[in-house]
C-alpha cells in the first residue's frame, strides 16, 4: 500500500516556497501574525480552487472533515471561516499578484517550444478583457453602472501554451484601450487586438517600440491608398494595401504608413478589415493571426468555468483581488506541473481528476495517467518471515 504524500502536497511541491516567502516579506504579510499565516491562507484558498468550493463555510467543513491530514497538506493552523475571512480582507493582495507574476516566466519557458498554429519565431500575444458582474449593494467599490457593479480582467495571453503574461484588474468603468498605456511591450512581438483597442496614438507607441500589432479596423476609417499588393483571391483575401490615414486627428496620431488587409471569412460569411504595421508577413498570415485571437476568449471562458472567479468568498476589494490572483497562480501551477511531469491530459481533465483525488495518498502520475504503478514495499520490508 502506498503511504506517501497526499495528492494536494504533490501539486504544491511545484510552488516555489522561497519566492512565496519573499513576496510575504515584501508586504509584511505575516507581521504580528501568531497563527494562520499567509501560507496557510494560500493553501486553503488553493484547495478551494482545486476542489470547486463555493463558500467559506464549504471550505471550513471540508478541511475540518480531514483534520488529521491538514498537517500533511502544509496547513499548520486551525481552519475557520473567521480566520479565512479576516485573512482575505487584510492580507495584501499584492502578495499573491507578485507570486503569480513570478510563476509566469517559469511557465513560459516550459511552453516556449509548443506548436503554434502559424510558423512564426515571434511571440504572439492576444489582448482582451472580460467583465465579471458583481452585486453593487455587496460590492459598492466596484463601480460600473448606476445600479450594477462589475470588475474587468484585462489579460495579455501568450498564444504558445495560453499562458497569461499580464493581468490587470480594474473596475468596470475602465475602457479597454487604457490598458495599452500600462502594457509591457516586447521588441519583435505581435499584439493581436479587437477594434475596442483602436487608438492610433497608442498604436503608434507600439510601433515606436519596434513591436507589431494586428487590429481590426472600424468602418469609418479614413485613409488614402498608397500601394496595392498582389493577393490570391481564392484564399478569401479581397485586398492588401499600404495606406496613409487622412483623418485630421488620425493622421496626426499615426503619421506613418499602415497595412490594410481585407478578408472574407466563408465560414461566418463576414468581411473583416485588419490594420497592421507589419509589411513582411503574407496577407493570409495577418488574417490567421487575428483568427487565433479567439484563444483569449476561450481562455476567459475556461477560467470562468473551472476556477472560482465568479463566486467570491469576501466582499472587500482586497478579498476579491486576492482570490483572483490566487486562482491565476493555481492555473499556472497546474500548467507548470503538466509540463514538468509530461502529462498529456488537458488542463480541464487534470483539474477534474485533482478535485476528486486531492486527499488520496498515491503517486500523482498514477492519478493523472493510465499507467499502473507498483511499489517495492514488499522487498523493502524488514518484517521477518514466520515460516521459511
Amino acid at each position: 500500500m502506498y503511504t506517501g504524500k497526499l495528492i494536494f502536497s504533490q501539486v504544491m511541491e511545484h510552488l516555489p516556497l522561497h519566492v512565496f516567502h519573499q513576496c510575504v516579506a515584501r508586504y509584511q504579510g505575516d507581521f504580528k501574525v501568531q497563527e494562520f499565516s499567509c501560507l496557510d491562507q494560500y493553501l486553503c484558498m488553493a484547495f478551494a480552487q482545486l476542489t470547486y468550493r463555493e463558500s467559506l463555510r464549504d471550505i471550513e467543513a471540508c478541511l475540518r472533515a480531514q483534520k488529521n491530514k491538514l498537517y500533511h497538506m502544509g496547513i499548520r493552523s486551525s481552519v475557520s471561516r473567521n480566520n479565512l475571512a479576516n485573512a482575505n480582507k487584510v492580507r495584501d493582495w499584492h502578495i499573491y499578484a507578485d507570486l503569480a507574476h513570478s510563476l509566469i516566466p517559469t511557465a513560459r519557458k516550459l511552453y516556449v517550444n509548443d506548436n503554434f498554429a502559424l510558423e512564426l519565431e515571434n511571440t504572439v500575444y492576444a489582448l482582451d478583457a472580460t467583465t465579471i458582474d458583481l452585486c453593487l449593494s455587496m460590492f459598492p467599490w466596484a463601480n460600473f453602472r448606476k445600479s450594477k457593479g462589475a470588475i474587468k480582467l484585462h489579460t495579455l495571453l501568450d498564444l504558445r501554451g495560453n499562458i497569461p503574461t499580464f493581468i490587470h484588474i480594474s473596475d468596470g468603468k475602465l475602457h479597454e484601450v487604457n490598458t495599452l498605456d500600462i502594457l509591457p511591450l516586447e521588441v519583435g512581438a505581435f499584439y493581436v487586438m479587437d477594434r475596442g483597442y483602436l487608438d492610433f496614438a497608442r498604436l503608434y507607441a507600439i510601433s515606436q517600440h519596434s513591436a507589431f500589432f494586428v487590429i481590426r479596423a472600424k468602418s469609418n476609417l479614413k485613409y488614402r491608398r498608397v500601394y496595392s499588393h498582389q493577393i490570391d483571391r481564392s484564399t478569401g483575401l479581397i485586398c492588401d494595401q499600404s495606406v496613409m490615414l487622412t483623418g485630421f486627428y488620425q493622421g496626426k496620431d499615426y503619421p506613418d504608413k499602415l497595412r490594410r488587409v481585407k478578408y472574407h471569412d466563408a465560414k461566418t460569411d463576414k468581411t473583416l478589415v485588419f490594420l497592421t504595421n507589419n509589411f513582411s508577413l503574407p496577407a493570409m498570415t495577418i488574417a490567421e493571426l487575428y483568427r487565433n485571437r479567439w484563444q483569449v476568449e476561450l481562455f476567459f471562458k475556461w477560467i470562468k468555468q473551472n476556477l472560482r472567479i465568479k463566486t467570491f468568498y469576501g466582499t472587500s476589494e482586497n478579498a476579491v483581488k486576492a482570490q483572483i490572483w490566487i486562482a491565476v497562480s493555481v492555473y499556472l501551477l497546474v500548467a507548470i506541473m503538466k509540463k514538468r511531469l509530461k502529462i498529456e491530459a488537458s488542463l480541464y481533465t487534470i483539474l477534474q481528476v485533482l478535485s476528486v483525488t486531492i486527499f488520496e495518498r498515491m503517486p500523482l502520475l498514477q492519478a493523472l495517467t493510465k499507467e499502473e504503478y507498483t511499489t517495492n514495499a514488499e522487498s523493502e520490508s524488514k518484517q521477518l518471515l514466520l515460516f521459511s
